[in-house]
């Protein structure tokens, strides 16, 4: 049974109003920058006892994006490297699976880290390429409904995906709406709040998975036999990155800001005047901001007050801020100092706390990616007639870490060094070792092969056995040239 509009409708309402979504959108908001500094407000208590907002002090509200670079910083270091993070050792395997994992698939796996990061999950689902193979592409899981069966498995039945299109003059969001079974996908639109309706738009509706041509041009379709879509879960609790610091990056907000506040409301000085000798204090205060002078009794007086903002008391808990920040979002901070003595040692120390948490993704994103290569080499294996299993493919996810230069040639050096003496050492007892033996030795060091060499060595043992045997009887063996006659 196919799902009603109405249900439709409900599922999409009942969906964004779970407490799920809304974590997931606030992981969102802070990724974009939208903390809750922005919606800060300011009230005072009046004379009367009432509580009223204060419109006259300042209220600058900045947020500071700690959680963007926090989730950016993740996303670029698990997929660093050379890209070639899909291998095989089958060749022919690695040119197939290169046309599928190319440069176009990584680019939708960066949208869905970052999704998956910042919102706690994130999907891709399988779609047909112009060129008849299959393509992923990355689904922004705020619109991607999971709709469970109503028996004991509980598995997903429909899954329900949406969009907006485009707004439409009169501010009316058109809703495209498409909705997997196991077999084939159903297309409806929403205009605004309205009601759902079929689109007319779509070519097919329902649409097959696959819909394939014929050698007459006639078109079939076909499925791909389950719900092609893929969820990477950032942990089994699908828990946003930004629960961790959240308090702190708060906390660094309302610090920084009220000390901008401080800055703003306490750039001028208090006068105290008494005995003012004029009409009222509009000029009074005409006199202090023009003339800088003012006329007083002789018993009055001017006294001058200022007001001494604690700035490093809020430096402090900055700093505290932002280093608890980093710590807790267990991220590399880039601005932390250190005695100058910055060797490959202390910077991969710097990055523990970033491979701890990339490391936790890395195996979700390993058994996420197992999936999608199952597909793939089905469709292979049915289009080429091979029999490639998951086991013949494996992953290659080498992070990079930054390095000093300095250390990196001094290691070099050390190598170097360490080489050439095991080499003496070899040459030194080459007296009382045989050939072979010093000949695996020298290549064991030099990191070459051992049997190439050998058999190069029997090729030219052989090639010198046969240039002695052609030379039997032309030259004696004393060296002379034997005479003719």
């Amino acid at each position: 049974k196919m799902l009603t509009a109405d249900e439709i409708k409900r599922f999409i309402e009942e969906d964004s109003s779970s407490g799920k979504k809304r974590r997931a959108r606030q992981g969102m908001k802070y990724y974009e920058g939208e903390h809750k500094i922005m919606g800060a407000r300011l009230f005072y208590v009046d004379g009367d006892g009432d509580v009223k907002e204060d419109l006259l002090r300042s209220n600058i509200k900045i947020s500071h994006p700690f959680f963007t670079e926090l989730v950016d910083q993740q996303v670029q270091y698990m997929l660093s490297g050379d890209g070639d993070f899909i291998k095989s050792d089958i060749p022919e395997l690695q040119d197939k699976l290169n046309t599928y994992f190319d440069d176009a698939f990584w680019a939708e796996v960066y949208e869905m880290l970052t999704g998956c990061i910042a919102k706690g999950f994130d999907y891709m689902y399988a779609y047909q390429t112009a060129d008849d193979r299959i393509g992923f592409q990355w689904a922004d899981s705020m619109g991607v409904v999971e709709v469970r069966a109503k028996d004991a498995d509980d598995k997903t039945e429909y899954i329900i995906f949406w969009y907006i299109d485009r707004v439409e003059k009169g501010k009316k969001a058109i809703k495209r709406i498409r909705v997997w079974d196991k077999k084939q996908v159903y297309y409806y639109v929403q205009v605004g709040n309205g009601d759902i309706t079929e689109d007319d738009e779509a070519e097919l509706n329902p649409k097959p998975h696959i819909v394939s041509s014929d050698e007459k041009g006639e078109k079939f379709g076909s499925s791909f036999g389950f719900i092609p879509f893929f969820r990477l879960d950032n942990g089994s609790k699908q828990a946003s990155g930004l629960k961790p610091v959240k308090g702190l990056i708060d906390d660094y907000d309302l610090m920084a800001c009220s000390l901008s506040n401080n800055l703003q409301d306490f750039t001028d000085a208090i006068y105290v005047v008494s005995g003012f000798q004029g009409a009222d204090l509009n000029e009074m205060i005409h006199n202090i901001r023009t003339k800088k002078h003012l006329g007083v009794a002789p018993d009055g007086g001017l006294d001058i007050k200022t007001v001494d903002i604690p700035y490093e008391a809020r430096k402090v808990k900055l700093e505290l801020d932002e280093k608890n920040i980093y710590r807790f979002g267990m991220g590399f901070n880039s601005a932390q100092l250190g005695d100058g003595n910055i060797t490959n040692i202390v910077i991969k120390s710097r990055y523990a706390l970033l491979d701890l948490k990339c490391n936790k993704l890395e195996i979700r994103l390993k058994e996420f990616l197992r999936k999608i290569i199952r597909v793939v080499l089905d469709e292979i294996n049915r289009m080429e007639g091979t029999d490639y299993q998951v086991k013949d493919v494996y992953f290659n996810f080498q992070r990079e870490v930054m390095t000093n230069a300095q250390d990196n040639a001094q290691i070099e050096l050390l190598d170097a060094q360490k080489q050439g003496q095991k080499l003496d050492n070899v040459l030194k007892v080459g007296n009382i070792i045989d050939e072979g033996t010093i000949i695996q030795e020298i290549c064991s060091i030099l990191d070459i092969d051992y049997e190439e060499i050998k058999g190069r060595l029997a090729a030219v043992e052989d090639d010198i056995q046969s240039v002695q045997r052609a030379l039997e009887g032309i030259v004696p063996d004393d060296g002379a040239v034997q005479d003719d006659e």
